[in-house]
């Protein structure tokens, strides 16, 4: 695809729909190919067509890697903030004839794929602090070296 009419596209789109910014376009196309990459890796350098579910988690996946801890604010900025999003740009691109569509393709198959925001936030949190189950504490243990008449007081 070239980038002019890559461009070009994107601007026609946004003077129908303004809801996602431009740079989330930009950035949908290079989760494209991050996600054929990563399918042809596994596919023995074979490529096939990307399913819904697929190139959300390659959306995610590369969120991530290329913006770590600030990945959920970006794209909450860019207007991406569910997975359902990402398949309004999938579908606008479509019709652009940006992007290829098999005939199983739909829109549903980017609602309700997983918590897209948590899924960008989760893996900064810091991790729980788990208590152990309740035992019961052992006395405390005196140390070698220390003065006999230390632990006589400590016994009596």
């Amino acid at each position: 695809m070239q980038a002019v009419h890559f461009e070009q596209s994107v601007v026609s789109i946004l003077n129908r729909d303004k809801r996602v910014d431009a740079q989330a376009y930009f950035f949908l196309k290079d989760a494209l190919d991050f996600t054929l990459k990563r399918i042809a890796e596994a596919n023995g350098g074979q490529t096939r067509h990307v399913s819904g579910p697929e190139l959300l988690a390659g959306f995610r996946d590369l969120a991530l890697e290329q913006y770590g801890p600030m990945a959920a604010t970006l794209m909450s900025e860019w207007g991406v903030r569910q997975c359902s999003d990402i398949g309004v740009m999938v579908f606008h691109l479509i019709e652009e004839q940006i992007f290829g569509r098999q005939e199983s393709d739909c829109q549903e198959d980017f609602i309700g794929t997983f918590d897209f925001e948590e899924s960008l936030r989760v893996p900064f949190l810091p991790k729980q602090c788990r208590l152990p189950a309740a035992s019961p504490t052992p006395p405390p243990r005196i140390p070698q070296g220390i003065p006999a008449t230390v632990k006589n007081l400590k016994n009596s």
